[in-house]
């Protein structure tokens, strides 16, 4: 979310490619395992049993061993452990309360075409051009799917706010916002992302200058306190 966010957009997603390598390496191994496990079974059977008309006896009950060995297989993948489970829920700034207030909450409108409902007024001065803030931010699409978060990384996103360093709609909504304030920003294409940010798993992709949602608290402001020391 820093200068990238309207530069070099795709520093916001995770690395493309990765999860279906891991899936094709996964696939391989799993086959190598059954034909592993299948000549254990035709060894043993080999070993342990004589009979004078030993091969067809043999093949036969190798081949039924390697159809019960399959089924076990299949079913300790990895991809059959998370099949039918619902996708992890993310951390949110406005929860279900949350969002059933805001139906309420009169919405702002500015000349840039800024849109914005404040789910909490903070208190204090609100940081000037310049100074640096310390803000959790999540953004989503208008959808509601997020494709970026502060509070997956653990910790608030830093910069100097009206520089340039974050989109212009992030930029102007946190200039108004007060210590310890929460607000939603309805971003128009214009104030977002010029050039989109591509898809990537678990996050959905945003077109070239669409729409964006982007729910911020504003935590503290290092830059004004340091200052009033």
């Amino acid at each position: 979310m820093a200068s990238s966010m309207s530069s070099s957009p795709s520093s916001l997603l995770l690395p493309l490619g990765s999860a279906s390598e891991k899936k094709l390496y996964a696939n391989h191994m799993a086959f190598s395992n059954i034909r592993a496990q299948a000549i254990i079974v035709r060894s043993s059977s080999c070993k342990t049993r004589k009979y004078s008309n030993g091969p067809d006896l043999v093949t036969r009950r190798d081949v039924m061993g390697l159809l019960f060995v399959v089924p076990i297989i299949s079913l300790n993948s990895p991809d059959a452990d998370g099949a039918g489970l619902p996708p992890e829920e993310k951390p949110k700034l406005c929860d279900d309360a949350c969002e059933k207030e805001l139906e309420n909450v009169p919405m702002v409108t500015t000349e840039s075409g800024l849109q914005y409902k404040d789910i909490k007024v903070g208190e204090g001065p609100s940081p000037p051009v310049g100074f640096q803030v310390a803000a959790n931010y999540v953004a989503m699409v208008p959808s509601g799917q997020i494709f970026d978060s502060s509070l997956e990384k653990g910790q608030p996103y830093i910069f100097r706010v009206g520089s340039g360093q974050v989109i212009k709609g992030l930029d102007e909504g946190i200039l108004s916002m007060k210590i310890g304030g929460k607000r939603r920003l309805y971003i128009p294409g214009p104030l977002a992302f010029p050039k989109g940010l591509t898809s990537a798993p678990g996050r959905p992709r945003v077109a070239p200058s669409s729409p964006v949602v982007f729910d911020v608290s504003l935590e503290y402001i290092p830059g004004l306190e340091d200052e009033e020391l």
